[in-house]
């Protein structure tokens, strides 16, 4: 029986935290949040070279609508465009440069969510084996207890105290079998006498080195 519950504690665990499926989601949200710094970077790179550009478009209307007539000024004018055209060099690098990050930071998010679709399809068939082994465990226990119950109900309620008691303080294990003469939990060799006392059904006996109640083919 403590086997039983020991394993369904262990299933228990294993249903509700499950280490991969928790890996797999951080590594998408990661992913997404990446992802996200990547397009917002991109639309910057491309709303910042889109205002050089109408400021290349309004120069060019300035310097050849005729309405300048002034060298200097038409000089300051191309000097201006010359200096916003190096410029939006400049910044179409950046944005390209922006639209490869954003083009990895998607394939790695698409990634991610395929690797997470992976561990739950995976988990899916894991969780149904689990599950149908719970549902046995339980089974079992259920007929364990009921062989318990029909078990004690014979016995006084000192021996069932003793019993419970040697429980807690042996790691659950209250009863040993007589092996070739010694005490199989512990090894302690027993004499004639102490083996004739564990074949005793009329009162417990109890092995003289670790205090389990000792029981005799």
């Amino acid at each position: 029986m403590d086997e039983v519950r020991a394993r369904l504690d262990q299933i228990r665990c294993a249903l509700e935290n499950d280490a991969s499926l928790r890996a797999a989601k951080e590594q998408l949200a990661a992913a997404e949040s990446n992802h996200n710094a990547a397009i917002h970077a991109l639309k910057q790179a491309e709303a910042e070279a889109e205002k050089v550009k109408e400021k290349i478009r309004q120069g060019e209307i300035n310097l050849y609508s005729g309405n300048v007539k002034n060298p200097k000024e038409l000089q300051d004018l191309q000097s201006e465009a010359a200096a916003l055209k190096r410029h939006l060099t400049t910044l179409e690098e950046r944005q390209l440069e922006a639209m490869l990050a954003e083009e990895t930071a998607e394939q790695a998010w698409k990634a991610a969510k395929e690797h997470l679709a992976q561990v739950e399809t995976n988990l899916a068939g894991r969780t149904q084996i689990l599950k149908q082994e719970q549902t046995d465990l339980e089974k079992e226990l259920s007929r364990l207890t009921a062989e318990r119950h029909a078990a004690i109900a014979p016995l006084d309620a000192q021996s069932i105290s003793v019993y419970e008691t040697l429980r807690q303080q042996r790691n659950g294990l209250a009863v040993a079998l007589v092996n070739e003469g010694a005490c199989a939990a512990c090894g302690t060799t027993l004499t004639p006498s102490q083996q004739q006392s564990a074949h005793s059904t009329s009162q417990l006996y109890r092995c003289p080195t670790c205090g389990r109640i000792l029981y005799a083919h």
